[in-house]
């Protein structure tokens, strides 16, 4: 794993989506039992040129997700490495029953790919608004769950996706998203990444997400307060990496999750039950506190459900308060 920190809290010209598309051309151009499978969203996607040049391996299943799970699931039993995209929402609630049933619980291998997470969903409103689709496969045993931040972690994820065995699901944003990773940065799928650390820090953030470039907002923010916070994007929540929460909660003394998703079945239930088993700490939890999503800008969705760097660093100082 190697990585290089942008840090200019700046927009990244190139769109999320994207890195779908480059890396499935990639893979499907080298590994001809690569497909992939959409509901009715190539041009959401920009994937229509994967059904162009591939029209045999790129399917479009239409607006039939419980269906496209199930062929996803039988082309994974005839060896192929499927690959299966809609809307978050639809990605976990439309399909759970067929993905768990006939991919999971069948021991086959299909990685989904949910789109628009969290209150990202913008102006799609709350009935498009994933705010527990992690939640629900962290649920399906053996499942991998990740939440990716930007352009390279994604491309590199994908990459990773490939040689990983079982149900896996990958949730991310389409486009306008934060820069912070410099391309060429490679991550390893089940292990986080620290950001920031030193032997001085008062308190550990976990984030994951669109809640990273909020998560080093606030470490800048701190800093000048005299704090020393330590920052970890946990970009795979299922398998989590417990060593390093661990580490970090022995460390720090205190942690703080932060995520662009429900709390009571995410990022944080995922640390806290890792804390509970191993190094009970003060916990403070950042992100949707048990409720629907809503229409709106995304600015105003992430005020309104305390999504902001302000909102960690409040956070923050509760957590060190209760050491």
């Amino acid at each position: 794993m190697s990585f290089k920190l942008i840090g200019k809290h700046e927009k990244d010209a190139r769109a999320s989506r994207d890195a779908i598309v480059t890396t499935l051309e990639e893979l499907m151009d080298a590994n001809p039992s690569v497909c992939y499978v959409d509901c009715d969203l190539m041009g959401c996607l920009n994937t229509k040129e994967l059904w162009k040049k591939h029209p045999d391996r790129a399917l479009q299943a239409g607006i039939a997700e419980a269906n496209a799970a199930g062929v996803c699931a039988g082309l994974a039993a005839t060896g192929k490495k499927v690959f299966f995209h809609s809307f978050g929402t639809f990605s976990s609630r439309r399909c759970y029953d067929q993905i768990y049933m006939s991919a999971a619980y069948a021991g086959l291998t299909v990685h989904v790919l949910g789109s628009d997470a969290g209150v990202t969903a913008a102006f799609n409103g709350g009935t498009h608004m994933p705010l527990e689709d992690a939640g629900m496969y962290m649920s399906i045993p053996g499942a991998t769950v990740i939440d990716v931040c930007d352009y390279d972690q994604l491309y590199s994820v994908m990459h990773g996706l490939v040689h990983t065995e079982g149900v896996t699901y990958t949730r991310f944003v389409r486009k306008d998203i934060i820069q912070i990773y410099a391309p060429g940065s490679e991550f390893q799928i089940g292990k986080g990444v620290t950001l920031h650390e030193s032997d001085k820090d008062q308190c550990t953030v976990i984030c994951a997400g669109i809640l990273v470039d909020e998560a080093l907002k606030a470490y800048e923010a701190l800093q000048s307060e005299g704090i020393s916070l330590r920052v970890i994007d946990m970009f795979t929540w299922k398998p989590l990496d417990e060593a390093l929460v661990i580490k970090a909660a022995a460390e720090t003394g205190a942690i703080v999750t932060a995520e662009n998703h429900n709390v009571t079945c995410g990022l944080g239930a995922a640390v806290a039950n890792c804390l509970a088993k191993n190094r009970p700490t003060p916990q403070e939890f950042v992100g949707v506190q048990d409720r629907f999503g809503q229409v709106g800008p995304q600015s105003f969705l992430m005020d309104e459900y305390g999504l902001r760097a302000a909102d960690i660093t409040a956070a923050v100082r509760r957590a060190v308060a209760r050491k």
